[in-house]
């Protein structure tokens, strides 16, 4: 009897000292800080990882996060210094470098967030609202993110925060702005284009004028060379029949007669009503020429074209 008395006293401190020493022992991870309480006072923080004690029943183990933590940002509109008004979605990443001050003052990660997201909104409206559009959409975005960043460090700093990056996913003019501005920009493309085929047109006449006006002094040039040059040819072909009458004048008759009958009498079925004794045939009465009603016969004036044919009838 006694000895199970004794065994079950026994059995009872065994497990009465594994319950101490399981409420005695915890662990630390790798990913995580721990900071030991006692009666609602914080007494030190481990940042270790390891097997660690603690005063059962008295002490209190708050387990913290030291990984890399996230903070999104709500979008939100800021105006930049030429009053373009802008959709600005930012994010954050930020560790918890002293868990002390971190417990003291906002004492989760949520509510370290909601701190956090103020922070962040405040330093984007003062660094953004210096700039214009054009420096936060293109030419100085990596350098005001800096500027963020060290103002938001210093913001978070007192709660044990450390702000390892501060990003901005999208900076976009407001939704009715950027129709506006699309249209805007439609407009201006267009006004381009119709100055472009404005130019062209001018440009087209410009060169369509020159060339008609080539194309006439071309013409004119060359219509006034032609007839110097012809000229030219009548008045050597005068000098010609000039000559050629006064070497003989008989000669130069009958091959101006000769001419007239070939011009006048053609293979067209010709007719002709002339009277029987007309001077226009006297070669065909007399080789020599002579009219047949006495008299000398008219002499063709040197130089003169040859005789027209009478219109036929």
């Amino acid at each position: 009897m006694r000895l199970n008395l004794l065994g079950g006293v026994v059995a009872a401190v065994l497990v009465l000292g594994l319950i101490v020493a399981y409420s005695t022992l915890f662990t630390v991870y790798q990913t995580r800080q721990a900071l030991v309480v006692r009666l609602g006072q914080p007494i030190r923080v481990i940042t270790e990882p390891g097997l660690n004690y603690k005063i059962p029943l008295i002490d209190s183990v708050i387990q913290i996060d030291k990984r890399i933590l996230d903070l999104e940002n709500p979008s939100q509109e800021v105006i930049a210094s030429d009053q373009k008004r802008l959709v600005v979605d930012a994010f954050a990443r930020y560790r918890i470098t002293n868990a002390l001050q971190f417990y003291q003052t906002v004492g989760t990660v949520a509510a370290a967030n909601a701190q956090l997201s103020s922070f962040l909104n405040s330093a984007l409206r003062r660094v953004l609202g210096g700039a214009t559009l054009t420096h936060v959409v293109r030419d100085e975005r990596a350098q005001l993110m800096a500027r963020v960043r060290e103002q938001l460090e210093a913001d978070a700093q007192p709660y044990g925060i450390s702000i390892v990056d501060v990003r901005i996913r999208r900076a976009d003019l407001p939704e009715q702005n950027s129709q506006a501005v699309y249209q805007r920009m439609i407009t201006e493309r267009q006004r381009e284009a119709q100055e472009f085929r404005s130019q062209g047109t001018q440009r087209a006449q410009e060169i369509r004028a020159k060339a008609d006006r080539d194309v006439t002094v071309l013409l004119a040039e060359a219509q006034s060379k032609g007839e110097q040059t012809r000229g030219e040819g009548d008045a050597e072909r005068n000098r010609i029949f000039a000559e050629a009458y006064g070497q003989d004048p008989d000669f130069f008759s009958f091959y101006r007669s000769m001419q007239a009958y070939e011009a006048g009498l053609r293979s067209n079925d010709t007719r002709m009503l002339l009277t029987p004794d007309s001077d226009f045939f006297r070669y065909f009465g007399d080789p020599a020429g002579k009219p047949r009603s006495g008299g000398s016969p008219p002499s063709p004036t040197p130089g003169a074209p040859p005789p027209a044919s009478p219109p036929p009838r």
